[in-house]
């Protein structure tokens, strides 16, 4: 037996405008996440970068070791090209900073962190730059010596 409904389900105007937020906000997420991820410094450098959305809608970062606040704020500022789409929120620290992307918070929050300079200079780090380097010479083969045979 087939039944039928008389009326079919609508959505409401509130339930339309969270479901407009909610895109916006992930978007916004996206993006972050997609300027993070371009910037080698940032990742190389960073232990445990969490994120997680906020009790107000806002997203929340945090990463151990690694760039300043500020200065990861200011990097995602430069990063994200669309005109007007980031602004600071508020002041920005070496422990935290806050950014509006796109009309959503982000709350950057950095746990003991040593600044962009000192991660530059600190020996040992291993760097995808270094690695990639073709022009600098060493006594180890590099990989893709080792692959070609040469």
């Amino acid at each position: 037996m087939l039944v039928r409904r008389k009326h079919a389900l609508r959505r409401t105007k509130d339930e339309d405008d969270l479901t407009s937020a909610g895109a916006r906000r992930h978007e916004a997420l996206g993006r972050v996440m997609a300027a993070l991820a371009t910037e080698a410094d940032f990742i190389e450098s960073c232990r445990d970068l969490t994120w997680w959305r906020g009790s107000d809608e806002s997203w929340h970062l945090e990463w151990r070791d690694g760039p300043f606040a500020s200065e990861a704020a200011a990097m995602l500022a430069a990063r994200l090209v669309v005109p007007g789409a980031v602004t600071a929120a508020g002041p920005g620290g070496e422990a935290s900073a806050v950014l509006d992307v796109m009309g959503v918070r982000f709350e950057l929050h950095a746990i003991d962190p040593m600044g962009t300079d000192r991660v530059r200079a600190r020996p040992g780090f291993w760097r995808l730059a270094e690695a990639l380097d073709t022009t600098r010479r060493t006594n180890a083969r590099h990989p893709w010596e080792e692959l070609l045979g040469g």
